[in-house]
């Protein structure tokens, strides 16, 4: 019964129409994106999408700024763009490409304070897919309307998740506290 009790968040019953609001916002939002990407390549929409939760349910925290997800997603598009240039022959080898492209984005977003974890996604949809102006643009796009949704909206926005609940020592693996 606790497991069932704890399964909602104590805070949505005080906060609900900002759960639903942010919940639309965020829908809106990548809507747009996805009808900017066309579908061209999934796995950049996927990481879009990641971000689209990042600056919905955390818009306070550093991974949702501003420079976090338009550094992050400018890091991951160079990267997939230069690790898309090499041809390779086997499977191997291309496995080792897109582990270097990831590896290499996460770095240089490290060391750039640019992180913004969904940007791995770019990274690795653009050198998947291999580099196409149309990647770019639906990733430039995407990024633009997601930051500013997230600017303009901001002053409404509260974080739906909090530090405590991102604590893995705090709670088992079903979300209950530990005593």
């Amino acid at each position: 019964m606790a497991i069932f009790e704890r399964s909602l968040d104590s805070r949505f019953a005080p906060h609900w129409l900002s759960y639903v609001a942010q919940s639309i916002f965020a829908a809106a939002s990548i809507f747009i994106v996805l009808a900017a990407l066309r579908q061209q390549n999934l796995v950049i929409a996927a990481s879009l999408a990641a971000t689209t939760f990042t600056i919905f349910t955390m818009p306070s925290r550093v991974t949702a700024s501003t420079r976090n997800v338009i550094g992050g997603h400018f890091v991951g598009l160079l990267f997939g763009s230069a690790f898309a240039l090499i041809s390779v022959s086997t499977p191997l080898a291309q496995d080792i490409v897109y582990a270097l492209t990831l590896g290499c984005a996460m770095f240089v977003m490290a060391i750039t304070n640019t992180e913004h974890p969904p940007a791995a996604g770019t990274a690795l949809g653009v050198v998947v897919a291999g580099f196409s102006l149309k990647a770019v643009i639906g990733v430039v796009v995407g990024v633009l309307v997601l930051t500013l949704v997230h600017k303009l909206f901001s002053p409404f926005l509260r974080d739906l998740i909090l530090a405590s609940d991102l604590s893995v020592e705090s709670s088992d693996e079903f979300g209950v506290e530990k005593e």
